[in-house]
């Protein structure tokens, strides 16, 4: 009786981290599918608890409960799919294999899920009957003096053993999925959730073998638990740091914000004179050298001109306007007008253009500005002694999303500033402001998409956008 007891205890640790979970990641499909295991394992712990109620509840009682409590570990295979499947779609978009990430899509998909959930159910209603388990017998646990119930299996319990270890090829599957993950914070807990599975099936398999006392699983939740605790506060912790940071960062926005509409008029002005006399510049008689330069300050000036009228039009009405338009044309443009910045820094652009024309809703004004920021900050990201100077800008297509990689040559970003770079007021530059990143990442979510570093090191890096192709494109 007590150690039945003592074995419920330690199944209610796992629920007790899940509730966790759940309260920190409110709405979190990711956190419900945790909840969804850890309550998984709970059942299994009670599944062993009975076994150890011998004396206390009669024999036929035990072998319904120890039946019906299998639904644990039953079903802990499409659970661990479930959670596979969510890290896939939800928080690896920006992976750098893509036929790997085509590969893992189409195995993780509500089909398969549908299909092992089924196939749990049948595995489930089988171990209720006698052909799964015939009943519980007495025995005597090896160098002691305590005897519990053991299972008495029927027939078809290979169906059972085929079942669970499946187990632990998705648990496989899910720690390389991990590591597929940008958030180096969220990728170290679940490699370790991912490791700690691992152990804990591992020690189940001892509960196959009459004579160990049905003991080892509940080692293994302890020894679960206790990593798994510690690992979430840990992850626990980095995002309180993190969220303070970015506290502090909004206030000093929100500060910045209160000047913008009268910055936005005063440059106005500005952009006037400057538009008026580059005007008559180019009407005058100046050399063809001369008449360039004038059509880029031209060019330049409009662009700004209708970003801060855009700008106006979001200050004033809180929304952007989307209309149909041309991603290439876009990204030449930009191109063209980041050329004093590419020459300055002697770096050369290589426009892949696969598609004669590649249309999207979104809006080009802002569009154009995030390429531009984007161009630039590669063009200055060279040290001096690097001799090959390229950015190669590519574009893809997937359904109905657009791919837009921007791969340069650089110095890289180090490996724990990937997550925190288009964070405002986060900069290496000793003149910048860190606003450039953060209003990228702004205009690219405003337009439903995403971006993120797919990868960085000493020979360059990998920025990845993703566009929706059409006004009603899931991403």
């Amino acid at each position: 009786m007590i150690i039945a007891f003592l074995i419920a205890i330690i199944g209610i640790i796992p629920i007790v981290l899940a509730i966790c979970v759940l309260k920190i990641y409110k709405g979190s499909e990711l956190a419900f599918a945790l909840f969804l295991y850890m309550l998984s394992i709970c059942f299994w712990q009670l599944d062993i608890a009975v076994l150890y109620l011998k004396g206390v509840l009669s024999k036929e009682l035990i072998t319904w409960l120890f039946r019906f409590f299998r639904i644990g570990p039953t079903f802990m295979i499409p659970l661990v799919f479930y959670l596979a499947h969510v890290l896939i779609n939800k928080h690896t978009t920006n992976i750098k294999n893509q036929s790997f990430y085509k590969f893992q899509s189409s195995i993780f998909n509500h089909k398969v899920f549908l299909f092992l959930v089924g196939w749990s159910f049948i595995v489930y209603l089988i171990n209720m009957t006698r052909f799964g388990i015939i009943g519980v017998k007495e025995v005597k646990v090896v160098t002691s003096d305590l005897y519990f119930y053991f299972p008495e299996y029927g027939p078809l319990q290979f169906l059972y053993l085929i079942h669970s270890s499946s187990f632990l090829i998705l648990i496989i599957f899910t720690f390389i999925i991990s590591k597929q993950i940008q958030n180096l914070s969220l990728r170290d807990f679940l490699g370790t959730f991912s490791s700690c599975s691992l152990l804990l099936f591992i020690f189940g398999l001892f509960n196959f073998i009459p004579g160990t006392g049905a003991l080892f699983s509940s080692l293994g939740t302890i020894i679960f638990s206790v990593i798994i605790v510690f690992s979430f506060v840990k992850l626990n912790t980095i995002l309180t740091v993190n969220y303070n940071r970015l506290m502090e960062r909004q206030k000093k926005l929100d500060n910045a914000g209160s000047l913008t509409a009268s910055l936005v008029h005063e440059v106005k002005n500005t952009l006037q004179i400057i538009n008026g006399y580059s005007k008559l510049l180019g009407e005058s008689h100046l050399p063809t050298e001369g008449k360039k330069m004038t059509v880029m300050i031209q060019k330049a000036a409009n662009q700004t001109e209708e970003l801060l009228n855009n700008y106006t039009k979001l200050l004033k009405y809180k929304s952007i306007d989307y209309k149909m338009v041309d991603l290439n044309e876009i990204i030449e443009q930009s191109i063209e007008i980041a050329a004093e910045f590419l020459q300055r820094n002697a770096v050369e652009v290589f426009f892949d253009k696969k598609y004669t024309t590649l249309k999207t809703y979104a809006n080009d004004v802002y569009l154009k500005q995030v390429f531009f920021n984007l161009i630039k900050n590669s063009s200055e990201a060279f040290s001096k002694e690097r001799s090959v100077r390229n950015i190669m800008i590519s574009t893809d297509i997937q359904v109905d999303r657009i791919f837009i990689h921007f791969i340069d040559t650089g110095k890289g970003i180090p490996a724990d500033h990937w997550n925190n770079i288009f964070d405002p007021f986060t900069t290496s530059k000793n003149e910048g402001l860190g606003l450039g990143l953060p209003f990228v990442k702004n205009i690219i979510l405003e337009h439903r998409g995403d971006i993120n570093v797919v990868d960085s090191s000493s020979k360059g890096t990998h920025i990845q956008i993703i566009l929706p192709q059409y006004y009603f494109s899931n991403l």
